[in-house]
């Protein structure tokens, strides 16, 4: 068995970023800028922002935060997505999710200008990828698919399950893993809630993709030996042996099931950090797209 380590795999990646960076700069060229939009206090996303820029400044980016009060009415919030999309100075930005619930999320996030939609999330971006063209890919596919990669994982003509059909992990993994190319070129069975007999997939595929949110749900006897298992799930679990008051768990028994699998990635540590680096990754993109076109 051997872990995906998402940790090692991410900083990696932002090395590699970072001189690219420093290439640009000795060039004379416009370093990357992203943008964060956060509204509200939100305990969870306050932590994801705050790494966000911290990775930016980390791997030489400019980032910029802009924190909007909770209470913000929806065509205040679309003026301020209006004022970033012609922002020259600005190659990409993301609206943090989850929004207070008195804003649409749907048409906050179709009124971000695709070129700048660093997060992959408007239809455009999420049509070019099912396309098979250049596109932003959603961060969290992205960095999993950067993981199988880097891992040399087999994917050519395997059978993959993908656990969970959400626009943001589930049903893009579907179309990535399908698409022609490596990692890809496999055959996957989408499942989610109102899959019958779940476990009659899981036992027959070579790699699952799980990203159901329901903790330790994977078992050992749901899989068959030398599976791949790819772990979305990321859950608080009371514990109250822990300091802190509670655990990290994911959708898989990982003691169980890694006795099992060929490779694994671990909660926390796994898919999580990839995500961020794979942001600054199609925000570095998006840059270079800028730079072409002028």
């Amino acid at each position: 068995m051997q872990l995906l380590d998402g940790k090692k795999t991410a900083e990696d990646i932002k090395n590699e970023i970072a001189a690219e960076v420093q290439s640009i700069k000795d060039a004379g060229g416009k370093v990357p800028h992203l943008a964060a939009v956060i509204v509200g206090t939100n305990g969870a996303s306050l932590t994801y922002v705050g790494s966000k820029v911290k990775s930016c400044q980390q791997i030489g980016f400019d980032s910029t935060l802009v924190s909007l009060p909770e209470d913000i009415t929806e065509e205040a919030l679309l003026a301020k997505i209006k004022e970033l999309n012609e922002d020259d100075d600005l190659d990409g930005f993301i609206v943090q999710l989850p929004l207070p619930k008195h804003i649409d999320e749907q048409k906050i996030l179709l009124a971000i200008d695709p070129d700048k939609d660093v997060d992959g999330f408007h239809p455009t971006n999420f049509g070019r990828m099912a396309l098979e063209m250049e596109s932003f890919i959603p961060a969290t596919p992205f960095g999993i698919m950067q993981l199988l990669e880097r891992y040399n994982v087999e994917t050519a003509g395997k059978h993959t399950v993908v656990i969970g059909r959400s626009h943001i992990v589930g049903r893009p993994m579907s179309i990535l893993m399908s698409r022609k190319g490596n990692p890809g070129d496999s055959t996957v069975t989408l499942t989610h809630s109102r899959t019958k007999n779940l476990a009659e997939f899981t036992k027959n595929a070579d790699i699952i993709i799980t990203a159901l949110g329901v903790p330790e749900f994977l078992k050992a006897d749901m899989v068959k030996d030398g599976v791949v298992i790819v772990d979305v799930g990321i859950t608080r679990v009371e514990d109250a042996s822990n300091p802190k008051g509670y655990v990290i768990k994911g959708d898989v028994d990982f003691d169980g099931v890694s006795k099992k699998s060929s490779f694994i990635t671990p909660v926390p540590g796994g898919v999580g950090p990839m995500t961020i680096a794979m942001l600054l990754k199609n925000t570095l993109l998006a840059r270079k797209m800028r730079s072409a076109k002028k």
